[in-house]
This record gives structure tokens, sequence and C-alpha cells, in this order.
């Protein structure tokens, strides 16, 4: 999708860079332009890209999807930009069964996810009646292969493949928790989803994921380490008062990911540069 010339009031370009064509020719107009960043603007292509620097430059308004992003940008162009937390109505309950223990992760099986890492903490761990959930098309056939072979190898684990998103999400509302195990994430829809639905999350410790969840969220563990992975999973089954430690700590950002909530931030927005 691109702007070519169509008569409109204002533009919001989604990515620095892929758009930067479309914010360079809309920015001679004289109308408000805002860009919108994602994790691949921030963590891949701002370094690196002079069309992605262009963009930013040339933007009157620039947004982030989550509060660490701001870390990310210089000076020049954070003064300029705002938050707008994507949000999530899935109108679900979480609702957990007594047994198994299930773990959810809802994510494609490509690199930036790091989506096995779930089930390579399984492995370290006795229980018998704790499962891990894998729901998410195999983007990269290797992955594939892989979560293949964990499944043959421990029936604890299931890789559903792809399911349509109503079916992902009654998946989330009945697991016990959500892992997002990502290694580059700008701020994953699945935490707003688990949020609003109340599924507690386990996260890799990386900027996207702890500009969702807060600096302060009790259950992070570094990127691509199962082991850290694992005793986590365990401390949230065998101890009940980090399980609601958890519960609550989500339950307090859960206003962030209001539909309403969002429409009030973009409002906001537009708003300042119609003033």
């Amino acid at each position: 999708m691109a702007w070519n010339g169509e008569e409109c009031d204002g533009l919001i370009a989604l990515h620095a860079r892929r758009s930067h064509d479309s914010i360079v020719g809309f920015k001679q107009t004289g109308k408000p332009l805002i860009v919108v960043l994602t994790g691949t603007d921030l963590y891949r292509d701002l370094p690196d890209s002079p069309h992605a620097q262009e963009s930013l430059a040339l933007a009157d308004r620039v947004i982030v999807l989550q509060e660490a992003a701001l870390d990310e940008l210089a000076p020049s162009v954070k003064g300029k930009t705002r938050i707008v937390y994507q949000s999530a109505d899935p109108r679900l309950a979480h609702q957990p069964p007594k047994a198994p223990f299930r773990v959810a992760v809802i994510a494609h099986l490509r690199a930036e996810k790091d989506p096995l890492r779930a089930a390579a903490a399984l492995e370290q761990l006795p229980d018998r009646d704790m499962e891990v959930v894998q729901i998410g098309e195999a983007l990269d056939s290797r992955l594939g292969a892989e979560a293949k072979e964990r499944m043959a190898r421990d029936p604890r684990y299931r890789w559903l493949g792809s399911l349509p998103h109503r079916k992902a999400l009654r998946w989330m509302a009945q697991s016990h928790l959500l892992v997002v195990s990502s290694v580059m994430e700008g701020g994953a829809n699945v935490v707003c989803e688990a949020a609003r639905i109340g599924t507690p999350v386990i996260a890799s410790r990386m900027s996207g994921n702890i500009g969702m969840l807060g600096r302060d969220y009790p259950a992070y563990y570094s990127v691509a380490d199962h082991k850290a992975l694992a005793r986590l999973l365990a401390q949230a089954k065998h101890d009940a008062g980090f399980y609601r430690r958890l519960k609550d700590a989500l339950r307090a950002r859960r206003s962030l990911f209001a539909p309403a909530a969002e429409r009030r931030a973009l409002l906001g927005v537009v708003r300042e540069l119609l003033r």
C-alpha cells in the first residue's frame, strides 16, 4: 500500500523505511504527516537506514506502540513521539483447566519469535501434568521440522499449526500461561489479548516486551535462556502466590489495551496537529 496522490486531509504511514517514498511525496502537500514505528523499524531499520531516518525527520508526529520504544529514539525525534498502545477486545474470560497445567505459545514459527523456547524449557521439567500448546504457521521450514521432532519426542508438546484467530484466542483463554519468547518485537498484540483475557504472561526480557508489560513485571527471563524460562514455568505452576502476582501485574496493565484507550490516544495525536 502506498500513497499515490489521492486527496486526503492527512497521512498515517506505517513503517518508516517501507513507506519512505509515500512520506517524502506527502510531505510536499503541507498536510499533517504521522509515522507509526514498528518493531522492524525500531530494532532493525533505524540504526542503518537513511530512508527510515529521513522519514522520522519529515514526520510531524511519530507513534510508537509501547513505552520502551522511546529509548531507541534520538532526542530530536523523541519530543514529537507519542505512545499509542494497540488494543484488543477478545470478549473471553480466563478459564484454564484444572489439569493439565497448560502453557500457550501463539506466534508464527520464524526466528524473530524464538518460537520453540517454551518447548525447550518443557524438556527441563519433570511434571507430567504440564503441556505446551504451540499455535502458528511454520514460516521457517526448519522450525516446522523441529516442532514435529519435538512432538515425536515429548507428548506434552503439541504444535497445532495455524488456526483462525478466534480459535487461537480460545486456546489462550484456556491456558494457565502465555509465553512470549521473541528476540525482536515492537509490541506483541498477543500481550494485549492476554491482558484483556486475564491469561498471565511470561516473556523474554527485551525492549518490546518490557514496553508492553512494564519494567517491574515479575516474569521476565533472559532472551533464549530456556533454563531460566523453565524455572519460571515451574514457579508459576507450584507457587500460588507467584501466580497471583502475575495475574495482578497483568491486570494493572489491562486498561492500557482497551479499544477506547487506543481511540483516545490516536485522536489525541491527530488533534495536536489540527490546533
